[in-house]
């Protein structure tokens, strides 16, 4: 019963905030909202903040745009040193890039980010490399990259803004787009030898009306992220919630809000 009259009473407040340029901010250290590309509400979206794990986009934007997924990729022996979450990769097995990539964006391994990582590079320093020249290529002013995966490292940092950004630009992907909304997915080596089967760490797809995606995250120095879009009859809302202790509760506040604005 609780939960509803908590629910309600967001809703109450939202409803009343109208054009106020931060009328959330109590839900994250930063967020961001836009409705078919428009921002609606915003607070500290220039503030820089660790990312977390929401630094896999990058990683998957550059598999994807090197293509070549049906390329077979090999785990090497780093691979296996990753920590947090991960699917348990094992040296010398041999997995095709699109596999590591579902597991890289549905379920956040480590293990399997830092595979692609190794097979787009010669290493982790080269492909953090590319990270930020691609970053600056589409404009990321206020992001800098030290970690394919988004673990906690002195230097990395971005924005609500241009995870923002970021998100537009793999969202140009149907096979981003295609992974990002599955529940649930499994993979195997190429030989067969071995399958894995994992869910979705974003909590709102399958469950919050016309989730599609599209990125979670965390970290002890980030706190919970999240990057999520929905459409509903024609109409996309994508929201940034850095550093944000209820993204799921607030997350869904904020959809229903952003849908309920008036078009302009």
């Amino acid at each position: 019963m609780l939960r509803y009259v908590v629910l309600s009473a967001f809703l109450s407040v939202a409803c009343c905030a109208r054009a106020a340029d931060n009328p959330y901010p109590w839900i994250a250290s930063a967020y961001l909202v836009k409705r078919d590309g428009r921002l609606l509400w915003a607070g500290g979206e220039q503030r820089r903040l660790p990312p977390a794990s929401l630094a896999k986009m990058m990683t998957a934007l550059l598999t994807l745009e090197r293509g070549e997924l049906d390329s077979i990729v090999a785990v090497s022996r780093g691979v296996v040193q990753e920590t947090g979450t991960r699917i348990g990769l094992k040296p010398g097995e041999r997995f095709r890039a699109r596999d590591l990539l579902a597991a890289t964006v549905i379920r956040s391994a480590n293990d399997a980010c830092r595979a692609l990582a190794d097979h787009l590079s010669k290493s982790a320093n080269e492909f953090v490399t590319m990270m930020n020249r691609r970053a600056a290529a589409l404009g990321l002013i206020d992001t800098n990259f030290i970690d394919p995966c988004g673990h906690d490292r002195e230097g990395q940092y971005s924005t609500a803004h241009d995870l923002a950004r970021l998100a537009e630009s793999v969202m140009q992907f149907p096979e981003y787009m295609q992974l990002a909304g599955s529940a649930e997915a499994s993979i195997r080596t190429v030989d067969g030898g071995r399958s894995f089967r994992f869910h979705n760490t974003n909590a709102l797809v399958g469950r919050s009306p016309g989730v599609i995606g599209l990125k979670t995250g965390f970290t002890e120095g980030a706190g919970r992220c999240l990057v999520a879009l929905a459409e509903r009859d024609g109409v996309r809302v994508l929201i940034v919630l850095l550093g944000a202790p209820n993204r799921w509760w607030n997350a869904e506040g904020l959809l229903d809000r952003a849908f309920d604005a008036p078009a302009q």
